[in-house]
């Protein structure tokens, strides 16, 4: 026998045994969990419970799982009562409640578990459950952004920051963005490069807002990387360089960010960074313009009215501006509406006819996805 198939032999055989073995580990372990939980341990309850959810030592069962919940809950338990409002929520082993997992999550955040805090923040701030109201969600995401938690604090930020239950204060959203973004937070230093980039609530630092834009986008966040790739693209806060844009550019694209697909469409169109290719232009600002992107939308009328990347056609131009006129304002809209018109004479009713079945296929795609 070969050696290297022996040794794989070895080596599954040892991970399997290690494996069952902490299979039985974990049934012996639920065993004993259950013996406390039955003799009324609400701790084990929740646990019990817990292993119900997600099969650790038992086989997974989300009615049981509620059952020892509501057990531990009703105690006054408030990991359970969080558990148990999650259960509703999601509709997972009971039938979907919002306003069952609000009162759960109201008792738990009552004895300051900080996620059913969280949890209870976001009802009221989505009106899901209860009636909408943004200070109360605001006064529950504060609660939370105390104890140091990061998303809190970016919920904190972005309620300052849009008004929302709080008179708007740049300065105070930048404050909290600040705080999560000096734990780690992609999305609050984000919006913290955003607040140096527009001046908002600090003064207008457009290296500042470089280097919190390149912390995000080193963890991945898309629009980080486009905002960084824009930077380099306009000389912002970091010397000029077309390469290094197209480069996070690319990133934030390859991601599925509409905006981002749609510049970098551009820069293949303009030679920017690239080599000019018109194909690949074509390729990127489509996929931007079928998620929705009015900008994208036009662009690629327009590349069709002059052939650019594709061959020519009219009624594939018609059918884009007409979805670039359904999905914009302003600008764009007058522009995409002018085109539309313009080229409405080149074209027969039937193949006007097409070019709106085509569109309102489209959106409906579109729409489905968000």
């Amino acid at each position: 026998m070969n050696k290297k198939i022996f040794f794989g032999i070895i080596i599954l055989m040892v991970i399997l045994t290690i494996l069952a073995a902490q299979s039985e580990d974990d049934v012996n372990y639920f065993k004993s969990l259950k013996l406390k939980a039955e003799q009324g341990d609400v701790s084990a309850q929740w646990n019990v419970g817990y292993s119900y959810e997600t099969g650790q030592g038992v086989d997974q069962d989300y009615k049981e799982a509620v059952k020892w919940y509501r057990l531990s809950a009703e105690q006054g338990y408030a990991s359970a009562q969080y558990s148990l409002g999650l259960s509703y929520e999601s509709g997972q082993g009971v039938i979907q409640d919002n306003k069952e997992a609000v009162k759960w999550f109201r008792l738990a955040a009552e004895q300051e578990n900080e996620m059913a805090q969280m949890s209870l923040g976001l009802s009221y701030n989505k009106g899901q459950g209860v009636v909408q109201d943004y200070k109360e969600a605001l006064k529950w995401f504060i609660l939370v952004a105390e104890q140091g938690d990061v998303f809190a604090q970016w919920r904190v930020g972005y309620s300052y920051e849009s008004g929302q239950g709080v008179e708007q204060d740049y300065k105070e959203a930048a404050k909290w963005y600040r705080l999560a973004a000096e734990q780690g937070y992609e999305l609050a230093q984000y919006n913290l490069g955003i607040c140096y980039y527009n001046g908002q609530g600090t003064i207008q630092d457009y290296e500042e807002a470089a280097i919190w834009y390149r912390l995000a986008a080193e963890q991945g966040y898309a629009c980080a990387q486009l905002n960084l790739g824009l930077c380099y693209y306009c000389g912002q806060g970091v010397i000029q360089d077309s390469k290094e844009a197209v480069k996070w550019i690319r990133l934030a694209a390859e991601q599925g960010y509409d905006k981002a697909q749609f510049k970098l469409g551009i820069c293949y169109l303009n030679g920017l960074g690239v080599i000019q290719d018109y194909k690949e232009a074509v390729k990127w600002i489509r996929l931007a313009a079928e998620q929705g992107y009015d900008k994208a939308q036009l662009c690629l009328g327009g590349l069709y009215i002059g052939g650019q990347g594709v061959i020519q056609d009219f009624q594939e131009a018609f059918k884009w501006f007409l979805l670039a006129s359904s999905n914009s304002s302003g600008h764009v809209f007058d522009l995409a509406s002018k085109n539309r018109d313009d080229i409405r004479n080149e074209l027969t009713q039937s193949q006007i006819d097409e070019a709106i079945r085509e569109a309102k296929e489209i959106q409906k795609r579109i729409e489905e996805k968000e």
